[in-house]
C-alpha cells in the first residue's frame, strides 16, 4: 500500500468518526447542494459516469474533486458500506486530504 493511500485511508477513518462525512452519490450531491461540502472523494475504481457526475456537481457548488487510491471495496470497510464517493463537510479535513494527494 503506498503512503499516500495510507495516509488518506487514515485521515478518512478519522473524518468518518468525527462524523464529518457523507457516503453515498445521492447524500453527496445533497450535501453539495445545502453549502455543507467541502469535497467529494472517489474511490479509485469508480466508473466514468460517476467521475463525470462528481466534478460536474464539484464545479457547480464550488467544491473539491478529490480522485483517491482507495477502492469502493476499501471504502466500504472503512465506513460500513461500499460506496464510491464521499463527500467531506469540514474545511480542516478537505486541507488535509488535498495536502496528502498534492504531496
Amino acid at each position: 500500500m503506498s503512503l499516500q493511500k495510507t495516509k488518506t485511508a487514515n485521515l478518512l477513518r478519522i473524518c468518518l468518526k468525527a462524523g464529518k462525512a457523507v457516503k453515498g452519490f445521492d447524500s453527496a450531491k445533497e450535501a453539495l447542494e445545502r453549502g455543507k461540502a467541502f469535497s467529494v472523494l472517489t474511490a479509485m475504481d469508480a466508473s466514468e459516469k460517476t467521475l463525470k457526475e462528481v466534478s460536474f456537481f464539484c464545479k457547480k457548488y464550488g467544491a473539491v474533486h478529490i480522485r483517491t487510491e482507495i477502492f469502493k471495496e476499501e471504502l466500504g470497510i472503512m465506513c460500513g458500506k461500499q460506496t464510491a464517493v464521499i463527500a467531506v463537510c469540514d474545511q480542516g479535513f478537505t486541507e488535509g486530504f488535498l495536502k496528502i494527494v498534492t504531496a
